[in-house]
C-alpha cells in the first residue's frame, strides 16, 4: 500500500484531519507532517490574544500520523469501510508550545503490533527540529 493510499483510507476529514503528508513509511515506523493554518477555529479561544495549539490537538496529530496512518499500513488491504480504529493510551509530554502557521514533524518507532493492538513511540518535532512532545501511544484497529 502506498502514501497515496494510505492517505485516501483516513477515517477524518477537515477540520478535524492533520496530516498533510506522509513522508515515509514501513514496517517499523513513520514520518509525516502537518501544518497548523492561522485560521484554524479552535485559535480563537486557545488562548484569548495568545493563540496557541492545544495539547489535545497535538495528541491527535501525532495519533492521526502516528498510529492511524502506520497501522493502515500494517493492515493493507484487510482495511473495510467496517473496520474500528480507536486510540487506548497516551502517555505524552509536552516540552514546548506550537503556534498558528507552524509546520510539524511526527516521527513514529513502532514497540509492537499484536492482537489488534499498535504500541508506538511517537515525537513531535517543530521546523527548528526541536522536540514538541513526545511519549508513548497505543490504538486498536480492528479489520472485519
Amino acid at each position: 500500500m502506498d502514501i497515496i493510499d494510505i492517505l485516501k483510507k483516513l477515517p477524518y476529514s477537515s477540520p478535524f484531519l492533520f496530516v498533510d503528508d506522509l513522508v515515509s513509511i514501513e514496517e517499523n515506523g513513520v514520518i509525516g507532517t502537518f501544518t497548523f493554518k492561522e485560521g484554524l477555529n479552535f485559535y480563537k479561544g486557545h488562548f484569548k490574544n495568545n493563540p496557541i495549539t492545544p495539547g489535545v490537538i497535538l495528541t491527535e496529530t501525532m495519533a492521526q500520523i502516528g498510529l492511524v496512518c502506520l497501522g493502515i499500513f500494517l493492515v493493507g488491504n484487510d482495511l473495510t469501510e467496517e473496520s474500528q480504529i480507536g486510540l487506548t493510551s497516551t502517555e505524552i509530554e509536552f516540552l514546548k508550545p506550537v503556534f498558528p502557521g507552524e509546520k510539524v514533524t511526527v516521527i513514529s518507532e513502532k514497540i509492537y503490533f499484536r492482537f489488534s493492538k499498535l504500541k508506538c513511540k511517537v515525537k513531535m518535532l517543530n521546523e527548528k527540529s526541536e522536540i514538541v512532545c513526545e511519549g508513548t501511544m497505543a490504538g486498536i484497529i480492528k479489520v472485519n
